[in-house]
């Protein structure tokens, strides 16, 4: 089938720190991203990429303009501990029409299968007119693990990742059909959903 047959897709992906912000370090986050939702999604897209410090304000402002600039997806790495300078979920929530906690239930859920700090993740997703964002962890392969779930040394499905309830969640607000590579992440929609090919 051709790319041409997929919807296109606007995605933002925002990296949120300090340090790189200001190039004390390579960003690894919005590299991360880009390659992982390259690998999973099946349609064109579009990256709206931001690399921003940790300063509320900041982060609000720059969720509400790729909303405004029509990112159906915004997804977040970065910002999400206990520390002083950790505000993604604050500012997330600043800027939400509707919250939907399932998504840092799920996150914390994978998270603890590796490390017992996972309970001191504050990961939040919220919609804003027809946007879905998530807050992701900031470390490449936890971004990884969130998305695609955990699975076994034969590639069964052992926990589910949160990407599987994406594309139906963006259905439902009024966004483009979004298709997933299966053997990256199944994406979940009931039967009623599905559209024929």
């Amino acid at each position: 089938m051709s790319e041409g047959a997929f919807d296109p897709v606007r995605i933002g992906i925002v990296s949120i720190s300090d340090r790189a912000s200001s190039g004390t370090y390579e960003d690894k986050g919005l590299p991360s991203l880009k390659e992982w939702l390259g690998r999973a999604l099946k349609n064109p897209i579009e990256f709206e990429p931001r690399l921003i410090p940790d300063e509320a304000e900041r982060i609000s402002a720059t969720l509400i303009e790729l909303v405004d600039a029509g990112c159906s997806l915004v997804l977040t790495t970065g910002g999400t501990g206990p520390a002083l300078r950790d505000v993604t979920p604050e500012a997330t929530l600043a800027v939400a029409h509707k919250e939907m906690p399932g998504f840092g239930e799920q996150m914390r859920q994978i998270s603890l299968r590796f490390v017992p700090t996972a309970i001191l993740s504050r990961q939040v997703a919220v919609i804003r007119d027809r946007s879905l964002i998530i807050n992701l962890p900031g470390q490449p392969k936890s971004i990884a693990e969130t998305l695609e779930g955990l699975k076994d040394a034969e590639g069964a499905q052992v926990v589910p990742g949160i990407f599987a309830a994406v594309p139906y969640c963006i259905d439902l607000i009024g966004g483009p059909y979004l298709e997933t590579d299966d053997s990256v992440c199944k994406a979940f929609r009931p039967k009623s959903a599905i559209r024929a090919r």
